[in-house]
Parts: C-alpha cells; sequence; structure tokens
C-alpha cells in the first residue's frame, strides 16, 4: 500500500470517526447568552455547502437566543480573508464563524500562518465527501472514462471547486496521484466556492467539478449535471447510484471535507460552553434533520476535545497529501 493511499484510507477513518461522534451534554451550566447582535463569518460565498449550512444554523441560533446572527461572506485570499476575520475578532461571543477544512490546509501551501491553533473550535455540523461531476452534456459516462483521457491527453481537461490547495483541489490532484497519474494532468481552475464552480460547469467554462456530492444533488436532481463518483467508501443515501471511489478506483482513494462554528482564539469557556450545547441542541431537532436530509447529508455533531483532537489529525494528514501532491510551500 502506498503512503497515499494509507493517507487516503486515513482521511476516510477519520471522516467515519468524526460523523459517528456524538459530544454528550456538557455538565456544567454555561448561562452566557448574547444580549445583541452577533456576526457570523463565512469564508466562502453564497449559495454553496458552508453558506447553506452556516446560515441555517444562523437563522436557529437566532430563534434560541432571540438576536440577529448577521451572516457575512467574507470571501477573497483563497479563504485567508474569512478565517482571518475569524480568528482575529474579538472573543466575546459577538464574532463566531465557519471554520472549514481549509484552516488544515492554507499553511501547508504558504497561504497564511493561521492553522486550527488560533481559533476555538465549538462544534463540527458536516463532514462532507467529495465528488466528480460533469454536464449533463459531457462525452464521459465513468469516473473511468475521464481518467483514461486525462492519461492520454495530459493537461486537455479542466476542473473547478475552490481555490488553489483547497480542499476540492486536494480531492482532484490527490486522487490523479493515488492512481499514479501526474496531479496536474487535468488542470485546476481556482473558484469562491462550490457555487461558482457548479455555475461555471453549466456554462461549459470547466470539463468538471470536484465539490461535496451534497452541494451538487439539486443540480444532479434537476439533469443539470451528471455524478460520476462519490469519493466515499459508502454510497451517499440520497444518490445511492453514484460510484464510491472506495470500490471504483485501485488506489480505493477518499477524502471529506468538513465545516464546524469556531470562535476567535481566546473565546472564554464560559461563551464556548454555551454556544456548544445550543448548537448540539439544534443538530438534535427535527427541522435540522430535514435540512440535512434535503441536502443529502446526515446528521453530525463533534464538540469539546474530541473536536480539537479531530482537526489536529486531519491537518497531519491533509498536510501529508499537500506533500505527496507537491503543493507544499
Amino acid at each position: 500500500m502506498t503512503s497515499m493511499m494509507k493517507t487516503a484510507l486515513r482521511l476516510g477513518v477519520l471522516g467515519a470517526i468524526a460523523a459517528s461522534t456524538s459530544t454528550a451534554a456538557l455538565a456544567q451550566s454555561c448561562d452566557w447568552t448574547p444580549d445583541r447582535a452577533v456576526t457570523y463569518i463565512v469564508p466562502w460565498g453564497a449559495g454553496g455547502g458552508t453558506d447553506a449550512n452556516s446560515r441555517m444554523l444562523a437563522t436557529m441560533l437566532e430563534q434560541k437566543w432571540g438576536v440577529p446572527f448577521n451572516v457575512v461572506n467574507r470571501t477573497g485570499g483563497n479563504g485567508v480573508t474569512g478565517h482571518s476575520a475569524i480568528a482575529n475578532a474579538d472573543p466575546d461571543g459577538y464574532t463566531v464563524g465557519a471554520v472549514t477544512v481549509e484552516i488544515n490546509t492554507m499553511h501547508w501551501v504558504g497561504l497564511t500562518d493561521l492553522n486550527y491553533s488560533n481559533i476555538t473550535p465549538i462544534g463540527l455540523i458536516d463532514i462532507v465527501p467529495a465528488s466528480v461531476l460533469v454536464s449533463k452534456d459531457s462525452p464521459f459516462e465513468t469516473i473511468g472514462d475521464v481518467l483514461d483521457h486525462a492519461r492520454e491527453n495530459p493537461g486537455d481537461l479542466t476542473a473547478s471547486g475552490t481555490s488553489l490547495g483547497g480542499i476540492w483541489h486536494l480531492a482532484l490532484a490527490g486522487m490523479l496521484n493515488a492512481e499514479g497519474m501526474d496531479p496536474e494532468s487535468i488542470r485546476w481552475i481556482p473558484s469562491q466556492g462550490a457555487a461558482p464552480a457548479l455555475q461555471e460547469l453549466i456554462a461549459g467554462g470547466v470539463d468538471m467539478a470536484t465539490p461535496a456530492l451534497s452541494e451538487g444533488k439539486a443540480l444532479v436532481d434537476s439533469g443539470e449535471v451528471r455524478a460520476l463518483a462519490y469519493m466515499h467508501d459508502t454510497p451517499m443515501a440520497a444518490l445511492p447510484d453514484v460510484p464510491v471511489t472506495a470500490e471504483a478506483l485501485e488506489s480505493g482513494w477518499t477524502l471529506a471535507a468538513y465545516i464546524t462554528i469556531s470562535g476567535p482564539e481566546g473565546m472564554p469557556e464560559e461563551i464556548s460552553c454555551a454556544y456548544q450545547q445550543a448548537v448540539e441542541e439544534i443538530t438534535q431537532t427535527q427541522e435540522w434533520a430535514e435540512f440535512k436530509e434535503s441536502r443529502g447529508a446526515e446528521v453530525v455533531f463533534t464538540g469539546g476535545d474530541d473536536l480539537v483532537a479531530y482537526m489536529q489529525a486531519q491537518d497531519e494528514a491533509l498536510g501529508a497529501t499537500i506533500e505527496a501532491v507537491g503543493l507544499a510551500d
């Protein structure tokens, strides 16, 4: 087994652990509640999976606590702008945000010194395996067709989904590397997130996109795009006919991203505890379950020390992937 395959499997195992972990309600009483508007920063563009999950959670926190939760999309810098805004805010509870898996990738590719130790993790609310999506008019019928074409015509195909070195880029480059191909045999076109990448795919600007399958589900359902692969070891319940890469590829490559709600570094325990309790309660509601089902995603929650340990392990595993595909700074 190659080191890349071991990394891929490790990522899959970590995702499974986090997906099955539910933190028990905290024993201590967390009495803090916000008494004025809260800013909820999203480092990625409107319309993508991070934005959708964050806006739903912000709405439900607003309903719970009775104060506005204003979602602000702070895009730019390949995720650095928004993540920095979260990390550097006053840790008084009035700025939180969607820290995503890119907190484990940006520093490896030299974009920033920021990493998971510079934020206060509150709760993991989403784990999303990548996919391979093509337009409805694409000549490719399977992931094997794509790889065969890329082997014979390196550099001919283009793909998008996020920034250079972002998680959906790593999904593609890592898959190519795991299959014994040049990670650049399919050219990456950077975007500010899944939503603009999918718009570019539909418009014919790129040949494929590799976002979370949940992010492309509505377009798959409508017939605008076709899903050739799901980078996971089990099918998505909402799209059970999409082949999983663990079976379709010789390497067994899999990769998943995650979304958290987190606060700035140094957030007092009383405040982070109050947020964690509130978010865990929300993720146990029928309303949240129905929202996740509409996106073809499972309900997950991990908080506290388990989340910190998960983010640390992801940092190490993704760093190994970044180095293996030649993107490390």
